[in-house]
């Protein structure tokens, strides 16, 4: 059981979420897995993440002025996967209604389909993409290796897509060249060894919100380095450090055109012992609260 002490108080537990409850964040599971192209157990991932929220401090939700940044749990989609698609989209439709910032937990990859269309409603045409993964995610089919192209079909501008972290090892030459013409900007793992995540997520964020629309951010934890994200199927040696990934997280709550953030292709169940790859999960989550919290204006809803 987790020690009590008011003088520290832990993140987590949070109020849960009820239809036209405003807040400034609100945190949703959309736990896909059934699609997965590595058969797993990725339902079991945000309940998890939840449950490492509580090992942490609660300090991310304070804003400069003192104040505190609001946040509540709107549960689990169900059944997310299929059919059940439409009605997840349509739920985060409703939060990001009502809050600044809507953080899914996913789940696979799948989940950044419903995630990104329910945030951008009907801006799809202006809206923007930044993934942090090792994978292109431009599969044909539908799967967790097919979201940016079924984004793409669903009308967004391949201009305004980033993609950090690229894999040229872990893609085919085939991805490649649909990336290239889609117009998708591509930084490669090996282009981050000269170029700070920071001024990397920075420009991304930047071309993402060119045309004045909402932006999604995918947190693909494979992108990481294998050694800190063994809880997914396929991150590989050499990927991003967990503090690359926390940086980027705290960037994406910041900017004033993210409106929704997922953390995905973590499956609990094939974590280590010591729940390294749903901790830094969990650290992603409070570092994109503490970048809300530094919003100009407060990133109130």
């Amino acid at each position: 059981m987790l020690s009590h002490d008011p003088l520290w108080p832990r993140a987590g537990d949070w109020p849960a979420w009820a239809p036209s409850s405003r807040a400034d964040a609100v945190l949703v599971g959309i736990p896909t897995w059934r699609t997965a192209l590595s058969p797993g157990q990725g339902h079991t991932t945000p309940a998890a993440i939840r449950d490492a929220l509580r090992s942490y401090s609660a300090d991310a939700l304070a804003r400069p002025d003192g104040s505190r940044v609001t946040v509540l749990d709107a549960g689990d989609v169900l059944e997310p996967d299929g059919p059940g698609e439409a009605a997840a989209t349509a739920r985060i439709a409703e939060l990001a209604a009502e809050a600044s910032l809507v953080i899914v937990l996913g789940g696979d990859n799948a989940a950044t389909v419903p995630a990104a269309l329910g945030a951008w409603g009907d801006r799809v045409a202006t809206a923007g993409l930044v993934t942090l993964d090792a994978h292109h995610d431009l599969r044909d089919g539908i799967s967790n290796g097919s979201p940016v192209r079924r984004l793409l079909e669903a009308g967004l501008a391949g201009a305004r897509v980033s993609q950090l972290g690229i894999e040229p090892l872990a893609n085919s030459h085939a991805y490649r060249v649909r990336a290239e013409q889609h117009g998708i900007t591509v930084v490669t793992r090996s282009d981050l060894q000269t170029t700070p995540i920071e001024a990397a997520m920075t420009a991304a964020l930047d071309r993402a919100a060119a045309a004045g629309g909402p932006v999604h951010v995918d947190l693909d934890l494979d992108v990481c380095d294998r050694s800190v994200a063994p809880g997914c199927p396929a991150s590989v040696p050499g990927g991003l450090s967990a503090i690359e990934l926390r940086a980027a997280a705290r960037l994406a709550g910041a900017h004033p055109a993210v409106t929704s953030i997922d953390l995905t292709e973590l499956d609990a169940a094939r974590d280590t012992a010591d729940q390294r790859t749903v901790r830094l999960a969990a650290l992603c989550v409070l570092e994109a609260l503490a970048g809300l919290a530094s919003r100009a204006g407060g990133g109130a809803a």
